[in-house]
């Protein structure tokens, strides 16, 4: 008998580390990704820091040998040899030489001299001019953005759709589009991991809740169904309602980003649930 209990003891003993090991690793938060952000972007900015300290230090220590190869003629005037001067300092490449030369006009006692542009404004002009093709191209020829009056347009539709009056009734259906904007997508992907992962899994492949990638859903898997159930949830099935604990810019979010996610086949993925969606 007591070698028995012995027995069944460390059996019990040797299912608890086993069981703990397979449970899946909590995804991260909000907190740890914000975290981490600024940790890579310190150290990037302390690389770039001890690189430009470096490259000082060199260009110090080799300043007369680059003054000497700054005056040869054949290395003067050419575009290597700007940047030799810039780096030893020839303030004339930036604010240009002064010829000290009058033009001749006399305008109440003001005379004007004949000086070129400063290099920098030069530059800076041509700078514009590229931007403003650049920015043509865009937006005016490809049609490749919104410009400032349909962006406040849709952003407009889409405020209006957020907070129209059927919105609390769990018997409407709302008539909303899915994102498609990376940013609305990572938030929703974030929000997802922090709040749905532990049931759906952290990549929608169904634990406790169902699947999310595939044709078969429970209650509907366009994005109105799917935002409703977020939303208003499924108590009977243990689908917590999340109305007052996100608001509906992040339920529509969420549910753009699971909608994304069909077909995705994820790895050890849960048997269909439901009726499959045409």
């Amino acid at each position: 008998m007591a070698a028995a209990l012995l027995l069944q003891a460390g059996t019990a003993l040797a299912q608890a580390p086993a069981e703990a090991a397979a449970a899946p690793a909590k995804p991260a938060g909000p907190d740890t990704q914000v975290m981490l952000f600024w940790f890579l972007l310190s150290t990037l900015l302390l690389v770039l820091l001890v690189f430009v300290l470096l490259f000082t230090m060199i260009v110090v220590k080799m300043k007369p040998q680059l003054r000497k190869l700054y005056e040869l003629p054949t290395v003067h005037d050419t575009w290597s040899g700007k940047v030799v001067g810039l780096l030893i300092g020839d303030t004339a490449l930036v604010v240009g030489k002064n010829k000290d030369e009058l033009m001749g006009h006399d305008y109440d006692g003001i005379t004007e001299f004949d000086n070129d542009l400063p290099p920098w404004w030069k530059y800076g002009f041509y700078v514009t001019i590229l931007f403003a093709v650049a920015y043509m191209g865009y937006y005016h020829v490809a049609n490749a953005g919104q410009l400032q009056l349909a962006e406040y347009e849709t952003e407009m539709r889409q405020a209006t759709l957020l907070v129209s009056a059927d919105n609390d009734d769990p018997n409407k259906l709302t008539t909303y589009t899915a994102l498609k904007t990376p940013a609305d997508l990572d938030a929703g992907k974030t929000i997802f991991a922090t709040n749905c992962a532990p049931c759906h899994g952290p990549n929608a492949e169904g634990k406790v809740g169902p699947n999310l990638t595939d044709e078969y859903w429970l209650h509907g898997g366009d994005i109105n169904h799917v935002y409703k159930t977020i939303k208003f949830g499924v108590t009977s099935k243990g689908m917590v309602a999340w109305k007052g604990k996100l608001a509906s810019k992040q339920i529509l979010q969420v549910s753009s980003y699971i909608e994304s996610l069909k077909g995705s086949k994820p790895a050890n993925a849960k048997e269909p649930q439901g009726e499959k969606e045409l």
